[in-house]
């Protein structure tokens, strides 16, 4: 399914730039960018917001629960992306309701604004877990920086390559993660044009992308084995 991976990349890259904006520089996706903003505040004698912090620990606790869920489902038998999504599309609809209820003053308040920060944490932290788990031949959607290394290294070997394999091999990966850079491209700057244009209402975004994400779950074909890798998903839609 070459879709969902690329509506996962505009869901993180407009979470983040809509969090970047909208919660003091706070990166919900590219979560570790948070210790650097951290050190420099830190270095420059500034004040670090409570969410930077917490982000990297909150992370990692969004990707045991999606690991301990995707655990239990297999034991009964239940194939865990779709599942995995929806937990996603709830983290990031509680991210909007907090957003919607704290208003344009979120911003002053840091429990809320923490709070609502985490919840986009985990949120991205789902995303990221489930790629590994549910789609493992899937490029990242939400980190770019080892997309874009694959994505240059495959485009060189294309057009420099002499092993017609290779050349092959990486054609095909970079049929896959670059599309997932352009989606994640397109995200920041729908993100940043929504935050610019509502505030942290923009969160809406992403959110309605999740939704539309679980749909994309529930309408691929049945497959007779859990978390079929996409490359062989795409056969079948």
């Amino acid at each position: 399914m070459r879709v969902l991976p690329i509506v996962l990349s505009i869901i993180a890259g407009s979470t983040d730039t809509i969090g970047f904006l909208g919660l003091n520089g706070l990166f919900t996706a590219h979560v570790t960018g948070n210790l650097v903003v951290l050190a420099a505040r830190l270095v420059a004698g500034e004040q670090a917001p409570m969410s930077y912090l917490i982000a990297v620990p909150v992370f990692i606790a969004g990707l045991a629960l999606a690991k301990v869920l995707t655990a239990a489902l297999e034991r009964i038998g239940v194939a865990s992306l779709a599942p995995l999504l929806l937990l996603q599309f709830v983290l990031l609809l509680a991210f909007l309701t907090v957003c919607l209820a704290a208003g344009p003053h979120i911003g002053h308040d840091a429990a809320i604004m923490a709070l609502a920060g985490m919840l986009g944490v985990l949120a991205m932290a789902v995303q990221n877990a489930l790629v590994r788990l549910s789609l493992r031949d899937a490029p990242g959607t939400a980190i770019m920086t080892t997309n874009v290394t694959l994505y240059a290294i495959d485009v060189a070997e294309i057009f420099l390559g002499r092993n017609a394999v290779s050349v092959a091999s990486a054609r095909r990966r970079a049929s896959h993660t670059g599309p997932a850079i352009l989606g994640f491209v397109v995200g920041c700057v729908l993100g940043g044009a929504c935050e610019a244009a509502f505030g942290l209402n923009a969160v809406v975004l992403p959110t309605s992308l999740a939704l539309f994400a679980v749909a994309l779950s529930f309408a691929r074909h049945p497959s007779p084995r859990r978390n079929q890798p996409l490359i062989e998903q795409e056969n079948r839609t």
